[in-house]
């Protein structure tokens, strides 16, 4: 007998951001079709505005674990039951329809076990989009356009919706030695499940990503060591294919040399591109690993 209904959680990893992820799930409220749960994953309690809770309309449910993105996304797996969960960035705005959406796209295409959605506006590429500038790019996107999901290589974190019957029958899981904010842990576990179904980006599920910047710019050299390292390390692991994480490490080194001679204000072009040098540095001499920048 088909089946003509999921239960669907959202999964949210979230840290020093508490105004930010107060702002989510406000908005979160407004979905035409409302989530069976929201888990939250805070990496302090004071990252978290309970008031907040109160007025979201459905269970909450507020769990800790290990600090990091993965291990926090982790601890949010093993929080739930739900036939699907979709992880939001805690920055990330969805159009009102995007969980109708992700129920009628798995219910219709039952090998996919991740999808993706269309970005209307990215601010992590820029100096970021407030909550209004968000709000207000939701409230204007144009009509619902058709039908299409194409193949696509991994899901883009700020939103990516999984099937979790194989994940709990395969046991994956994040990867946890790509610590703080994980850079590609995205692509590393959508290639996990790639063996056991579709990896798909749809045209329907839409929404923004504010890429909300830390006040002041955050020093590079950490995530520009992360460049370089995380590819290196999951082309190793077999979860990247060597073009694909060349290209990777050749686009940051050069975007990274090439605005270092005029930064952006938001970005600390020098100090990722100093990340790069280090990250190079100890390839050749065989100790690179992503666990390198706790010691940074």
């Amino acid at each position: 007998m088909a089946v003509s209904s999921l239960t669907i959680a959202i999964g949210i990893a979230s840290a020093g951001r508490r105004d930010v992820l107060a702002d989510t799930i406000g908005f979160l409220d407004h979905q035409t079709r409302r989530a069976d749960a929201l888990i939250i994953c805070p990496a302090k309690p004071e990252d978290l505005d309970e008031g907040r809770l109160e007025a979201y309309n459905a269970p909450v449910h507020v769990v800790y674990g290990p600090l990091g993105l993965p291990a926090q996304r982790n601890t949010i797996l093993a929080n739930t039951d739900a036939d699907l969960i979709i992880f939001f960035d805690d920055d990330f705005l969805p159009a009102p329809d995007f969980i109708e959406e992700t129920e009628r796209l798995f219910l219709t295409h039952p090998d996919v076990v991740i999808a993706t959605g269309e970005v209307a506006a990215d601010g992590i590429n820029g100096p970021g989009l407030s909550h209004i500038e968000g709000t207000d790019i939701i409230r204007n996107l144009p009509p619902k356009p058709a039908d299409q999901i194409a193949v696509t290589y991994g899901g883009y974190g700020c939103n990516t919706v999984v099937r979790l019957a194989p994940v709990r029958a395969h046991n994956l899981r994040f990867d946890e030695n790509l610590p703080l904010y994980a850079w590609l842990e995205d692509i590393d576990f959508s290639r996990q499940l790639a063996p056991y179904g579709r990896i798909v980006r749809s045209s329907r599920l839409r929404g923004v990503h504010l890429g909300t910047k830390r006040s002041g710019r955050s020093p590079g050299d950490r995530l520009g060591y992360s460049q370089i390292a995380n590819p290196a390390y999951l082309v190793r692991k077999g979860t990247m294919s060597w073009p694909y994480g060349y290209r990777h490490i050749a686009k940051n080194i050069t975007a990274n040399l090439v605005k270092s001679l005029k930064p952006e204000p938001w970005v600390d072009r020098k100090g990722r591109l100093c990340g790069n040098l280090k990250g190079l540095n100890d390839w050749i001499r065989g100790r690179l690993k992503p666990s390198n920048i706790l010691d940074m």
